[in-house]
Order: structure tokens, then sequence, then C-alpha cells
């Protein structure tokens, strides 16, 4: 199948009889009411379920094997490669099975607030409520900005539509395929709208560096004299949480650009995690979650329609998805100038690395580079309890460069900017999962803090001499004895223990980076 034959099926689609083109936030609602998909709560969120995919399916993505992009992808388990004829043969049959459908439903936006670098796109939707999920997520387009825009990118999203492994080439019924050349995201058999936000971020993880522009999985904010923030971070590690910050103002709490003019978010809207959510804990994110915020399994009583946001019976990834613009504090446009202080953000399973330490630029490479945290339950299929991973540029699922691409333009721009840099530990403290205890957030706010207002910044430490960062001694707010990681400890030899063996995983880990200077493995890595 060509090009050309490709974008002719694709325009019967847009402009068939069944389609349902940029339709409202009311009206969108409207039809999952209508349709049953979901239900509607007390602040006008409507709830719906995922069904068993209740999280990314990683080992269901893949990439087209085209001439064009073949040489630039970094093929592996996690850009795995899947052959032209099996994605044209499923896309036409995915085409087909949703020109049958009563209807469809279509969202056009872009991705990247900055216009300079912007990317339209549109979603095509089996379900309505996953074009609100669109809607929600992506940049809206204003009065002045044409919604009819020709797009760049184009996501297919056919939940009930499940391939057959032998005919199709895929692992499962379920399929997340990314054709560069053709400018198609094809996603069925899964219901986790997660899908198609992150293949968006995948794309422009491609398309930035092209540009000099790095592509961030991160969070962002900015305070009052215009110092900017950025918080890295996997699924579950808190970018969201202590992102949202009511002393300073949100850029965007998951992906961003940093181009020569500065930090610009590249969604128009926030998916946060809400298990356990209270106003009192996380009062932003409480209060955004309103009229057409979508609720991702999220139990509802069905005598008053309220969420139970402490009931994980389905999943503990229970997700809200609203607009940025539903947070009063927030940065609009989504572009501001360049970071002043940057955060790795590291749930540390084993109960070891200090709450929070100053990195060496050498450190700042060598722990972007390792992205390590462990993978909290529900964040995908399969994960019950914490996992060790070491997730490369705190990303590695969305990364179809080589990583090194991405950590050099990292460390060119904090040395070119003069970014401080910390690592702090939201996991646990006084031992390993199921023995110590996760770390306090009010103190972790306090310190993430101190580290924005400078008072860290000529603060005495220590050294830790198993991984040899720098710790801070004294934050205010703090208990001196939190920020040392040996001393909540009782078994003080069992801490060694677990120390030395996360330490050997860094090492182990960093191995796979062959073209890496020698200085940063001496400097940014475990001292034994």
């Amino acid at each position: 199948m060509s090009t050309v034959n490709v974008q002719i099926d694709l325009n019967e689609l847009l402009n068939g009889r069944n389609a349902q083109v940029q339709l409202s936030v009311p009206q969108l609602v409207e039809k999952v009411l209508k349709r049953e998909e979901g239900k509607l709560t007390t602040t006008g969120a409507v709830s719906v379920l995922t069904g068993k995919y209740t999280g990314r399916s990683p080992k269901d993505k893949f990439i087209v094997n085209e001439a064009s992009t073949a040489d630039k992808i970094d093929w592996g388990t996690i850009n795995q490669p899947i052959s032209q004829q099996h994605f044209e043969n499923l896309y036409t049959k995915v085409l087909e099975y949703l020109k049958e459908k009563e209807e469809i439903f279509i969202f056009k936006g872009f991705a990247g607030a900055d216009p300079s670098y912007r990317l339209p796109i549109q979603v095509i939707n089996e379900y309505a409520w996953h074009n609100l999920f669109a809607n929600q997520l992506f940049i809206r387009p204003t009065g002045i900005e044409s919604p009819k825009q020709d797009a760049q990118f184009t996501i297919v999203s056919a939940p009930t539509f499940k391939a057959n492994p032998i005919l199709d080439g895929t692992n499962s019924e379920t399929f997340i395929i990314v054709s560069f050349e053709k400018r198609i995201v094809l996603i069925g058999g899964t219901e986790y709208a997660g899908e198609m936000k992150k293949s968006i971020f995948s794309i422009m993880n491609y398309l930035l560096p092209e540009q000099d522009i790095l592509s961030m999985h991160c969070s962002a904010n900015v305070g009052e004299e215009g110092d900017v923030a950025l918080f890295f971070g996997l699924s579950g590690t808190g970018k969201t949480t202590l992102s949202a910050d009511p002393n300073r103002k949100l850029i965007g709490d998951d992906e961003h650009g940093w181009s020569d003019n500065g930090v610009f978010n590249i969604e128009g809207g926030c998916y946060a995690k809400c298990v356990n959510l209270t106003r009192e804990k996380e009062p932003q994110i409480f209060d955004a979650i309103t009229f057409g915020s979508v609720l991702e399994n999220v139990m509802i009583d069905e005598n008053t329609s309220l969420a139970n946001y402490n009931d994980v019976s389905l999943t503990e990834n229970t997700r809200a998805a609203y607009p940025i613009d539903a947070i009063d504090n927030i940065m609009l446009p989504s572009i501001a100038g360049h970071p002043n202080t940057i955060v790795f953000l590291t749930a540390d399973a084993f109960g070891v690395l200090p709450p929070i330490s100053k990195l060496s630029k050498e450190q700042a490479m060598y722990h972007f580079l390792s992205g390590y945290t462990s993978k909290l339950a529900g964040t995908e299929r399969g994960i019950t309890s914490p996992e060790v991973t070491f997730s490369t540029c705190f990303g590695s699922p969305f990364l179809p460069l080589n990583a090194t691409c991405y950590a050099e333009m990292l460390g060119e721009k904090i040395e070119k900017h003069n970014a401080n840099v910390f690592l702090v530990n939201t996991g646990w403290t006084g031992g390993k999962y199921g023995v110590g205890q996760r770390i306090n957030l009010s103190y972790t706010r306090a310190m993430v803090q101190a580290a924005l207002n400078g008072e860290l910044d000529n603060a005495e430490t220590g050294k830790d001499d198993i991984f040899g960062l720098e710790i801070p001694l004294h934050v205010p707010g703090v208990p001196d004895d939190v920020l040392i990681p040996e001393k909540p400890w009782t078994d003080k030899e069992a801490y060694k223990t677990k120390a030395l063996d996360l330490a050997g995983k860094f090492i182990e880990n960093f191995k796979k980076f062959t073209n890496v200077s020698e200085e940063i493995i001496e400097l940014g890595g475990p001292l034994v």
C-alpha cells in the first residue's frame, strides 16, 4: 500500500457519514453518557473503566521498520520492529472496521505549546470518552488557530478491534504501532487511554532532537522571579504532585521540550495518578477534577456518585485527565525560560538512597542515563509491587533514538545554563519495601523547596561512602536524621548489604553504555 492510498483511506474515514468532528466537551460528555461508556460523578467528571488493560502494554508497542527511519531507531525490546506489510494490512482492517461503526469521534489539535515547534495532530476514536481524553490532554485550538490545519500525525484508536498475532505479526491481541513514514499511530485491543498520550510523546522524542530540542519526560514549574524547575521521574515518583506547587506556576506535569528559547509544555492537560487522593494532600489536583475531566478506573459510589479514591480494587493506577487550565496557578502559554534547578525523582525500593543529594555534572549525567527507580504497582500490566528498574533518561519506553542522544543534549544544556541538579528519593527509608516506610511527603516538599530557593547551594554536606553523593546535613523543616539514609535503619549491617547490592546493580546496568566517557563513569557512579 502506498502513502497515497493510505491518505485516501484516511480521508474517507474522516469525511464519512459516521464522523463526529471536533465535538465540544459538553457534547462529548453527552455522547459518553448516551452510549453508556461511563458515568457522571458529583463533580461533573466522567468515570470510565478500561477493562483488563489498566496500564500501558509495552510489549505490544511497535515501530514500523521503514527505510527512511530504520537507521535512526534504537531497535530492541523497547522499540520493537514490525514489517511494513503487517502494518499496512492491519491498518486497512482497522479503517474498514471503524467505517462500519455507527459513530466515530475526531479531535484536531496540537502537541507543543511553542508555536515554533508545534505538531498538528488529529485523533480518531471508536469511543467518545477516548476523544474526550484527547480533548483534555492535547492542546486545543484557540479562536485564532484553525482546527482544520492539516495534521502531521494521526492517531487511529479502535479498542474493540483485536489483532490476530499469527496473521498480524503482533505479540497479542493488543497493538500500538507507530509509522513515522506514514505519520500514523495505530492502536487496538486496549481501552487504556494513556497509550494515545505516550504515543505522541514518543513521536515528539523522535522529531524534536532533529531540531536540536531536548524532549524530556518531566514536569516543570516557574517561580515568581522567573526561575524554572524541572522534575524528572517515572510514573508514581511524584512529578505531578511536586510540580503542583501553589507558590509556583505550573508549566506542565509530564512532557516538555527544551529549546534555545527555554522550556515548553508538549501537552495541554494533566494525567495525574489519583490513588488515595485528598484535597488536604494535593489540593490542586483534587480541585481540578471538574466537569469534563476523565476518571479512569476510580470506583464510584452507586448511590451518591462520589469518587472513592481510596478504592484500588481494580488497580492502583487510577488516573484523572483534565486540561491544564483546570488548575488556577498555571503558566499560559505553557512556555518559560531556561531551568535553574533540575530534580531527578526516584522511588528507591531498597531504602538506601538519600532523600536528597546534590549532583555534580558527571553525577547528573550518570544518574540521568541510569534512570533508576522502582516501577510502582499498576503503572504497567503485571506490576503488583515495586520492581527495581533502570529506565534510561527516566523515560526509556518512549525514546525512539539512542539514549546517549538525549543525555548528551541534557549535559550540554546543564553546563550552558548553569543549572543545579538534585537527586530526590521519594521511595523508602529505614528499610527496604515491606520493612521500611515511604518517605514523608511533607519532608520531600521541604527538601525540594529548599533546593528551589537556593538554600542548598552552599549548604554543608557529607559524602555518602557508597554512592559518592553529596548529602545536605541540614534542611529547614526536615529532621537531620532523616537526611542520612543509614540512620533510620535499626540494622546497620542490613543497610550496608542493601546499599552495596544497589550500587552493584548501578554498575552492572551502566555497562551497556559503551560510548560514554570514562570521566562520567569514574566521577558519576558509585565509589565501590
